[in-house]
């Protein structure tokens, strides 16, 4: 049936032709924007998709910039450490050659100061835009990655580098309360450094040998801690107490480093000043055999003094101290990481660095695998020494510099240059580690920052298969849509003009 009012088959073109239009429109912003979906309204679920990975993808450009800053900085510390062990290489062998005598001292230790000052110039410098990585004990966190969770939540994770205080600092103890293990920590916490020779072998037992009867007929051979004396047969008198001096003599003119003996009538009292060795002395007996000797192996203790550190956790702010009445304090507060290791060797490099040449200090470890320090004292007096021990609970510590006591080195005299000898490995040791710590992190750091780069390129890469046109398919589209509209548009004009056919019906 026609129709001069409703014109059906015009209202179908028309609704075609608008359906071609809002394709061919649709096909025309994906040319020109390049994107399928550009904003919520063409597919609200892949836009908000897209939206949060952009967001992502903007956050990974930040963090980026964050590992590429960290990098930076911890390729500074890194080198600055370096620099710093090869100084310190270089002033260990100033400080071997200043054990000899007979070279000038005086000079090489002008050499030293010179190298220490260049260590407190690398120190400093040795920052990246105001952060310095080998002052100070505080960690520094590098931003590394954003974690986003199942729920939409965000979790930010870092790179944690801890620093290496390579500066000088000396420790000050916190006024937190006392360890309370204290006693269990250090095995003797208060004691006195004899300033006389030892006598006995540490147990209260005299290193004594007596004489009795006939020795001349006898042979004897003492050997003294390696050190053979011997007595043929017809060299000791009948008497023992004149074979006791005959003895006595022989031994003292055997000037054996730290041993002495005396007779006592007719007893030998043996004494030592060594400073870090205990003693065995043994007699062989031979020949007639007719005397009798008291003992035939007595020891004699070193006189230096044992403190033993148990092998327990050490925490950021412990600290130590030795405090001696002859005015020598030496103080070791605890960094982040240290052991009890490095609490004694600071605490050596402590004792040391007050330069008293009458005090002598060695650390190692004993058959507990616990770590030990031995101090002597070679002045006329006795020494006592108290130790006290804070936690840093109210945060007022001063902790150690991993090169604290490197200023306080002097190789002018015997004591002072042993001393340093020995330091000096901690001190080389301390930098080492430092360098290999801030190489550790920075090769963290470059392969974080590469997996980063990859993962941004990845969500860029996936957010483009979401959101971006296939601009091959939109051109052909697009001459498709063209040449409907065309057609479109001849059907529309074709069905407009039905109510003139029909009005031709009645002409």
């Amino acid at each position: 049936m026609s129709s001069i009012l409703t014109n059906t088959s015009a209202m179908v073109a028309l609704q075609t032709l608008k359906g071609i239009n809002s394709n061919l429109a649709t096909t025309q912003s994906e040319i020109s924007t390049g994107k399928s979906v550009g904003s919520a309204k063409d597919n609200a679920a892949v836009w908000a998709i897209s939206k949060v990975m952009e967001s992502d993808v903007k956050g990974f450009k930040g963090i980026s910039d964050s590992l590429a800053l960290g990098e930076s900085t911890v390729a500074v510390a890194r080198q600055a450490s370096e620099t710093i062990t090869d100084l310190l290489t270089e002033m260990k062998g100033k400080i071997v050659a200043a054990q000899e005598s007979n070279v000038d001292r005086v000079k090489i230790q002008d050499d030293i100061v010179a190298l220490r000052d260049q260590i407190k110039s690398v120190v400093g410098a040795a920052q990246f835009n105001g952060l310095n990585l080998i002052e100070g004990m505080d960690s520094v966190s590098v931003l590394s990655s954003l974690d986003r969770q199942s729920d939409g939540s965000v979790n930010a994770s870092q790179i944690v580098v801890s620093r290496q205080d390579l500066t000088m600092t000396d420790g000050s103890l916190g006024t937190g309360a006392g360890l309370t293990d204290l006693s269990t920590n250090v095995q003797s916490t208060s004691t006195t450094l004899s300033a006389t020779a030892i006598r006995d072998d540490g147990a209260g037992t005299p290193a004594d040998i007596s004489l009795a009867g006939d020795f001349s007929g006898d042979s004897l051979s003492f050997n003294i801690g390696g050190t053979t004396v011997s007595f043929a047969v017809g060299d000791l008198s009948a008497t023992n107490t004149t074979a006791a001096q005959t003895i006595a003599d022989a031994i003292n003119a055997a000037q054996i480093e730290g041993i002495t003996v005396a007779n006592n009538a007719g007893t030998l009292e043996f004494s030592s000043t060594r400073d870090f060795d205990q003693t065995t002395i043994s007699v062989t007996q031979g020949g007639a055999s007719s005397g009798t000797l008291g003992a035939g192996s007595v020891t004699l203790d070193q006189r230096a003094e044992t403190f033993t550190f148990s092998n327990v956790t050490v925490n950021e702010g412990d600290g130590y101290q030795f405090a001696l009445s002859n005015g020598v304090t030496a103080t070791y507060v605890a960094s982040n990481g240290d052991t009890m290791e490095d609490v004694v060797k600071g605490l050596k490099v402590a004792i040391d660095s007050e330069n008293n040449a009458d005090l002598t200090t060695k650390v190692s470890k004993n058959g507990s695998d616990q770590w030990i320090i031995e101090i002597a004292n070679d002045n006329a007096t006795d020494a006592t020494v108290t130790i006290t021990a804070n936690d840093d609970v109210n945060g007022n510590a001063v902790q150690t510099g991993g090169l604290s006591g490197l200023d306080n080195i002097d190789v002018t005299n015997d004591a002072g240059a042993s001393a340093a000898l020995d330091n000096i490995e901690t001190m080389i040791q301390t930098s080492i580690e430092a360098a290999a710590q801030f190489g550790s992190v920075a090769s963290r750091i470059e392969t974080q920052a590469s997996f980063i780069s990859n993962l941004t390129d990845s969500m860029k890469a996936g957010i483009g298969s979401l959101v971006d046109a296939d601009m091959e398919e939109a051109s052909a589209r697009l001459q498709a849509l063209q040449t409907q509209q065309q057609l479109g548009i001849q059907a529309l004009s074709i069905a407009n003009q039905q109510p003139q056919n029909i009005l031709s019906l009645f002409r």
